[in-house]
C-alpha cells in the first residue's frame, strides 16, 4: 500500500521522548497504538505483570536513529509535471518492519503489581482506617479539643483546610505507620513539612496527637458539611438519591421530639461518618436497603466499629424513620445544635 505525500513529516503522536517510556506497553493505555491485525501475527501475545518487568521486556528506540532511517528506506520519490515532488510511502512494509524490529519478542504489560494513583476523593477511607489501626492505636477526641477546634475553625474555608491536613496525613500514616503520642502539628510541620505553625489551622490542631487522627477526620468532615449547611450549600451532593427522601410532618415531629432529649454531637457524627463512607459508592451502598429502619441500621455500624452506642439511640430513635430519609434526619439534627449554640 502506498501513501503518497508532498513531504515527510512524523504525525506528533509518534513522535515519543528518545526511548519510550514502560507504561507506553501496559494494556490499558487510552493512546496505545493498534496495530493491523493482519500484519502482526508473528507478535507474541503473552504478557508481563508492570511489577516483574526488565530490561529485555521493553521497547527502546531513538526516533533520528531508528524510525526516520526505516521510513525513508520505504519511500520513493517521483518528479511531478512542473517539478514538484511527490513523495510515496509504503506504510504495510514499514509496519512489518517495525513489528520485526521493535515488536517482535516483546510482552503486553498488565497493571498487576504496579502501584496506582488513587484520588482523594476515591479512597477507601474504611481500608485506610484499617491500616492505620494496626499500626498504631487510635483514641477518640477529648471533649477539650472538640470545643476548642469547633471554636477556632468557624469559616467553612478553615475547616477545608484542616480536613486537607488531616486527609493527607491519614495517607501517610496508612502506609508508613508513626508514634501515637508525637503532637499532630509535629508531624504535619516537622515529618510531612506541611503548614505554618502560625496558622489559625496549627493552632486549632495542637491539643491532637496522631492516635486522634481518624478521630479527627471524623469530626472535621462532619464540621465541615455543618459549615456548608450554614452558608446555604448542599453537603450531600454525592449521597446516592434514594437516601434523600423529606421526612413526613408525623416523622419529623417524632425525630424533633428524640432530638431535644439527646445530645446531638455524637448522633451528627456518627450518622454522618455512616452516610459518607457506605452512601456514597453505588457498589457498596447496594447493601444497605433505603427501607431499612435507620436506627438499626446506624446501630449495626457503629457495633462493626466498637463505637459506644447510646442507651437512648437503642430505645428511643423512631423506628418509623427509614435510611431512605437518613440526610434529611442529619440535617435536621445540624439544624437544631445551631440553634442550641446561638441562644
Amino acid at each position: 500500500m502506498l501513501t503518497s505525500v508532498t513531504d515527510l513529516r512524523v504525525p506528533s503522536p509518534a513522535q515519543p521522548k528518545a526511548k519510550s517510556d514502560r507504561s507506553w506497553l501496559c494494556t490499558d493505555r487510552p493512546h496505545a497504538p493498534h496495530w493491523d491485525p493482519k500484519l502482526c501475527l508473528s507478535v507474541p501475545s503473552y504478557s508481563v505483570d508492570a511489577s516483574e518487568i526488565a530490561d529485555l521486556h521493553v521497547i527502546s528506540y531513538e526516533v533520528e536513529r531508528d524510525l526516520i532511517p526505516l521510513i525513508l528506506s520505504n519511500c520513493q520519490y517521483h518528479v511531478e509535471q512542473g517539478g514538484k515532488t511527490l513523495q510515496e510511502f509504503d506504510l504495510e512494509k514499514i509496519q512489518r518492519q517495525i513489528v520485526s524490529r521493535f515488536l517482535q519478542g516483546k510482552p503486553r504489560l498488565t497493571l498487576k503489581g504496579l502501584p496506582t494513583l488513587v484520588y482523594r476523593r476515591d479512597w477507601n477511607y474504611e481500608h485506610l482506617f484499617m491500616d492505620i489501626k494496626n499500626k498504631m492505636p487510635q483514641r477518640p477526641l477529648p471533649n477539650v479539643a472538640i470545643t476548642a477546634i469547633r471554636g477556632q475553625l468557624q469559616s467553612y474555608s478553615d475547616a477545608c483546610e484542616a480536613l486537607s491536613a488531616i486527609e493527607v496525613t491519614l495517607g501517610f500514616l496508612s502506609t508508613a505507620g508513626g508514634d501515637p503520642d508525637m503532637h499532630l502539628n509535629v508531624y504535619i510541620q516537622d515529618m510531612l513539612k506541611m503548614g505554618d505553625p502560625t496558622s489559625l489551622v496549627s493552632k486549632a490542631l495542637n491539643r491532637c496527637q496522631l492516635k486522634h487522627t481518624i478521630a479527627l477526620w471524623q469530626f472535621l468532615s462532619a464540621h465541615k458539611s455543618e459549615q456548608l449547611l450554614r452558608l446555604g450549600k448542599e453537603p450531600f451532593g454525592e449521597i446516592i438519591p434514594r437516601y434523600k427522601a423529606d421526612l413526613s410532618p408525623e416523622n419529623a415531629k417524632l425525630l424533633n421530639t428524640f432530638l431535644n432529649q439527646i445530645g446531638l454531637d455524637a448522633f451528627l457524627l456518627e450518622l454522618h461518618e455512616m452516610m459518607i463512607l457506605k452512601l456514597k459508592n453505588p457498589k457498596i451502598a447496594e447493601s444497605f436497603n433505603p427501607e431499612w429502619s435507620l436506627r438499626d441500621t446506624l446501630v449495626s455500624y457503629m457495633e462493626t466499629k466498637d463505637s459506644e452506642i447510646p442507651p437512648e439511640m437503642e430505645s428511643q430513635f423512631p423506628e418509623e424513620i427509614l435510611l431512605s430519609s437518613c440526610v434529611a434526619v442529619w440535617k435536621m439534627a445540624a439544624e437544631l445544635k445551631r440553634n442550641r449554640q446561638m441562644r
